[in-house]
């Protein structure tokens, strides 16, 4: 049995408590805010799985910052996870460490040190985009290395959700303003919260040996209101080392949800969808005017989180040698947050330097 000590005690942490409870993990989920614990005992925690598990071990942050553990996993706002992760890497030093994404504010602030710091540790450091990690996606890889698809055209990806879903899931928010969620520079906004759409499109790149994102260019709809800064649409066009072209699409307007990938090749095509029916994502492989059948592959919300905890009993096993979730992923993501960012606020096309490292000089 291995031991997770959770940093936040919000929506995340919970759904990270239940499933590392789920495979007999020993569990201690911690909070700055003595509230935050409460709230997890007696409503969040009860609410979604039925009671309480005696077996959670409540603590407050500051007591478990030290504290020996196999995994842990920082579900703090995004402005704070790399303060938190590097001192968890000087006093608890996990096996594993994985933080929820986004990894940080889009001013990369840390990533390097992060990323120096974890490598002196031999720490793995992950970055929590569990949709790599998901039934589809799983049977999505098997399907394209069959070839059926040939050279790859175009790839487009859409994360597109109202965010009331988030609201709803923290009652105590009354709105964007209450927490990083209405700040773009804090990991918030649809280009932050949503970076998902981000993420599933590199990682579909690469499955399709396309390379890293080279290029990028960038609008967003941002609202500006009452001290809020955020974007609730944008909409990323990216250009591939290996020259594939494609988009992403983020918004957190979109109601009911819209959760997809297409990749187009010369032979054929692919989709990749989330909750095409309610907790039913699915996958498809068709070629020319033909409709294709999709594969539909029940899951719960539990099943996302599951899977990652499964993910990384692997990584403590050995068997996940190049995970989807590590941290040279999330920093890689970062960076195309970072020069979308810059893209809208320039009015270019802006140019990732992977040589210079997860750092704004990298952006030109």
């Amino acid at each position: 049995m291995y031991s997770i000590t959770i940093i936040g005690a919000g929506s995340i942490g919970n759904h990270i408590a239940n499933a590392a409870r789920a495979r007999g993990w020993s569990v201690t989920l911690s909070d700055r805010d003595p509230e935050a614990l409460r709230r997890s005992r007696e409503s969040i925690y009860p609410s979604r799985y039925g009671s309480w598990d005696e077996a959670i071990t409540l603590r407050p942050t500051h007591e478990v910052l030290a504290q020996p553990a196999d995994v842990v996993f920082v579900g703090t706002p995004p402005d704070t996870h790399i303060a938190v992760a590097l001192a968890v890497l000087d006093g608890a030093r996990p096996r594993a460490l994985v933080l929820e994404k986004p990894l940080c504010g889009p001013d990369l602030a840390g990533c390097e040190a992060l990323r120096a710091r974890a490598r002196g540790n031999g720490t793995f450091v992950g970055v929590g985009y569990n949709h790599t990690l998901g039934r589809n996606t799983l049977l999505a890889e098997r399907l394209l290395a069959e070839g059926r698809l040939g050279q790859p055209r175009t790839l487009s990806a859409r994360i597109r959700e109202h965010w009331a879903g988030i609201f709803r899931a923290h009652p105590w928010l009354s709105g964007p303003a209450d927490s990083y969620l209405g700040y773009l520079r804090r990991g918030g906004g649809s280009i932050g919260e949503h970076s998902h759409g981000i993420n599933i499109w590199q990682h579909f790149a690469r499955l399709a040996g396309a390379g890293r994102v080279l290029e990028v260019s960038c609008s967003l709809d941002v609202v500006r209101d009452g001290g809020v800064e955020y974007d609730r649409l944008c909409l990323i066009g990216l250009k591939t080392e290996g020259g594939l072209l494609g988009e992403v699409i983020q918004d957190v307007v979109t109601s009911p949800a819209e959760k997809c990938v297409r990749l187009q090749g010369s032979e054929g095509y692919l989709e990749w969808r989330l909750n095409v029916q309610p907790n039913v994502d699915s996958v498809a492989v068709g070629s020319g005017d033909q409709a294709a059948t999709p594969t539909l592959l029940p899951k719960t919300r539990a099943d996302d989180f599951i899977a990652e905890i499964d993910h990384l009993a692997a990584v403590l096993e050995g068997r996940a040698a190049d995970s989807p979730i590590s941290l040279e992923r999330g920093l890689e993501t970062m960076l195309v947050i970072a020069a979308a960012l810059k893209s809208h606020e320039q009015g270019r096309r802006v140019t990732i330097d992977w040589s210079r490292g997860c750092r704004p000089e990298a952006l030109r």
